[in-house]
């Protein structure tokens, strides 16, 4: 359901929007007051703010008139502020009032020099608000919400471990398992997840707590596990550059990259701020697209699109990279529609990624070798709950098989060289559906299966596991019955992949070589064939070795 207000994604049973703290209907948010000491005073009804003794909320400041602003509640339950001719007025979020504007949470209100949060208390099971901590910031943030307090002194790690500046922390629902704080590094986009308990830890490394007075404080809390907690919680911070005077892993003894390392690396070309076009495209129309009539119409028309393609293929109406019996132009128009599959793909991610409150930093294009590729970073998804992260990584992939579909039965439709193009357009989308729901690559199908699943870092934990199995190193009492499905699973997706080459290089064979040497036709296939079963055969292949030559090695 759309908050009917900003258009942005409700939360599931909840009474206000998380994006702009509009009540849903019906309902009204139980917002409250928190003064610069914490108390905490409930917007119940309506209130006057102000010096004068008879005031709901008295604040004694010279600053504040004595009538300065009044709350008042809606018949719908909704909080609204207004100014009530003070002397040096009412800011919400920065902007003097001149007339009455709906409160929401997290916003704030300036009553002279007297300032007020407008927060929604929140269960332990719920969400918390994000708690930035911008780099260079002199105050040091409670990561479980509680009030600000000046940091000590920089110290080196190992006496009083601080953690630095520039990072945010946030508490997801309790659904979200143990580990269900997230901490982000605002200058490398890293991050790490934290449990309750950790979470505790956390808020004590302000740089005045020795590691005796931690350790002290987590085996009080935790038990003789105490010890261990506080050195693995630091050696997760450190190890990701998140303590003050430390080095990340990241940056100690790197050595300068080969010349093969360079000519692979990515070229990437990034521009920021574009989260105000996304939230522009989404705002102008965007929305409708996640409205739930449209939501099951795009799912009918991808799954139909599917049937239409294979009906394309079966029956030759259709061959890939040809049109009007000339390879180069069905090649170009292939090229050409992956680009635009591609931009409408990160078009997809962005418009969900605004759907829920969220902003794009920046997106740009990556040059790996000579293939170019544009990406969005959806890395704030992080702070959202698993179904919304689930949502946004299935964005690209849905709208590639919708295109797909459009494509498909537009060539079913139409005839001569117009059915060729859109055949080729429509394979272009296929490709790229099929590429980024692939689960084994890192790409949108991986990070829908490792939410599902809730295992993260299962690539590299199941293909620990499999090339551990199958060298013959013997197995473990924390191997995973899902990291070995997963693997199987993997060498099945590649097998598949193959085959899928090879049923459509000899469905189309007889076309292509009447259109080229049989040669060429037959080099260029095979190359294509080596190319998809090279990585299973090496998947496979190491660790076979590796078990052959064991005894030989032990011998």
């Amino acid at each position: 359901m759309l908050c009917p207000s900003c258009r942005r994604q409700l939360n599931r049973g909840a009474a206000f929007c998380g994006s702009c703290g509009a009540a849903r209907p019906g309902a009204a948010a139980p917002l409250e007051l928190v003064l610069p000491d914490a108390t905490r005073v409930p917007v119940t009804g309506d209130m006057v703010v102000g010096r004068a003794p008879g005031s709901t909320l008295q604040i004694d400041d010279p600053s504040v008139s004595r009538t300065h602003a009044r709350i008042v509640v809606d018949r719908n339950g909704a909080p609204w502020l207004e100014d009530a001719g003070s002397s040096h007025g009412t800011f919400l979020d920065g902007v003097a009032l001149n007339a009455p504007v709906a409160l929401r949470d997290g916003a704030r209100i300036q009553l002279g020099n007297h300032q007020l949060a407008v927060e929604r208390r929140r269960g332990d099971a719920e969400a918390g608000r994000t708690i930035v901590v911008a780099p260079g910031a002199s105050l040091m943030l409670s990561a479980l919400g509680a009030q600000a307090t000046p940091t000590a002194a920089a110290t080196q790690f190992g006496m009083r471990p601080r953690v630095r500046s520039g990072y945010a922390l946030k508490r997801m629902e309790a659904e979200e398992g143990d580990k269900r704080f997230v901490l982000r590094d605002l200058e490398t986009g890293k991050f790490l997840r934290l449990s309750e308990r950790d979470a505790e830890l956390f808020q004590l490394l302000d740089g005045t707590h020795s590691l005796a007075d931690l350790i002290g404080y987590a085996e009080q809390r935790h038990g003789a596990a105490g010890a261990v907690r506080v050195a693995r919680l630091l050696a997760d911070l450190g190890e990701r550059g998140f303590l003050a005077g430390v080095a990340s892993s990241a940056t100690q003894g790197e050595e300068p990259p080969g010349r093969l390392r360079r000519l692979i690396a990515p070229r990437e070309k990034a521009w920021a701020g574009v989260g105000r076009l996304f939230d522009r495209a989404y705002s102008g129309g965007g929305w409708l697209l996640f409205t739930r009539p449209a939501l099951v119409a795009i799912g009918l028309l991808a799954l139909a699109g599917v049937g239409v393609f294979a009906y394309l293929v079966a029956g030759r109406y259709g061959t890939p990279f040809v049109v009007a019996s000339k390879l180069g132009i069905g090649g170009l128009v292939f090229l050409l529609g992956r680009f635009a599959v591609v931009a409408v793909h990160e078009l997809a991610h962005g418009l969900a990624m605004a759907s829920f409150g969220r902003k794009v930093s920046k997106a740009g294009f990556k040059l790996i070798l000579v293939f170019p590729y544009a990406y969005v970073d959806t890395s704030e998804a992080w702070f959202e709950p698993r179904r919304r992260r689930i949502a946004i990584s299935a964005a690209g992939p849905v709208s590639d098989l919708a295109l797909g579909a459009v494509f498909s039965i537009c060539a079913l439709v139409f005839a001569g060289t117009v059915r060729e193009v859109f055949f080729q357009l429509a394979f272009a989308a296929y490709v790229g559906a099929f590429f980024n729901l692939n689960p084994f690559l890192d790409r949108d199908g991986y990070h829908i299966l490792v939410d599902v699943l809730r295992e993260p870092g299962l690539r590299k934990r199941a293909k620990e596991q499999f090339e551990r199995r199958l060298s013959g190193r013997g197995r473990r009492e924390t191997d995973s019955p899902a990291f070995a499905r997963y693997s199987v699973a993997g060498l099945a997706w590649g097998v598949m992949a193959v085959g899928f080459a090879v049923f459509m290089s000899l469905r189309f064979e007889p076309v292509m070589v009447q259109l080229a040497p049989k040669e060429v036709v037959w080099t260029v296939l095979g190359t294509l064939w080596l190319a998809l079963f090279v990585p299973v055969l090496w998947t496979i292949g190491k660790p076979l070795v590796a078990r052959l030559r064991g005894p030989r090695e032990a011998v």
